[in-house]
């Protein structure tokens, strides 16, 4: 019982993140909020945070999956960053920066989800 409320606790909180994180990455860059003042760091947050949400969520799924689709999120905000009217520049760095957090999220999210099976 208790992992079913985790599971649905964490695929919100998943959700909710997604859309903050697609959300502020297409906004004019004055109207995006800011955690911090270097950008690969809000990408690095950004992805670190999706990716062990997402491993706790869907923890049948395996990682490696789970690493592909965030990816593609992030490649998929690249692009849309592409589009002229939107005032955004895309960055391979970025997209490097959202892959390396999405390798420590999910190491995270690995380690959690071998204790969770433990207790």
């Amino acid at each position: 019982m208790a992992m079913l409320l985790f599971d649905r606790l964490f695929k919100t909180l998943f959700w909710v993140a997604l859309i903050l994180v697609y959300t502020a990455a297409i906004l004019p860059p004055a109207e995006a909020p800011r955690i911090t003042s270097w950008d690969k760091a809000e990408h690095m947050i950004a992805f670190f945070t999706l990716a062990a949400l997402g491993g706790l969520a869907w923890r049948r799924v395996p990682l490696w999956r789970i690493a592909v689709i965030l990816a593609g999120i992030g490649a998929a905000i690249e692009f849309t960053q592409a589009i002229p009217g939107l005032n955004r520049d895309p960055s391979s760095a970025d997209f490097v920066a959202d892959c390396v957090a999405i390798v420590v999220g999910l190491a995270l999210a690995a380690l959690l989800r071998a204790r969770l099976l433990r207790a």
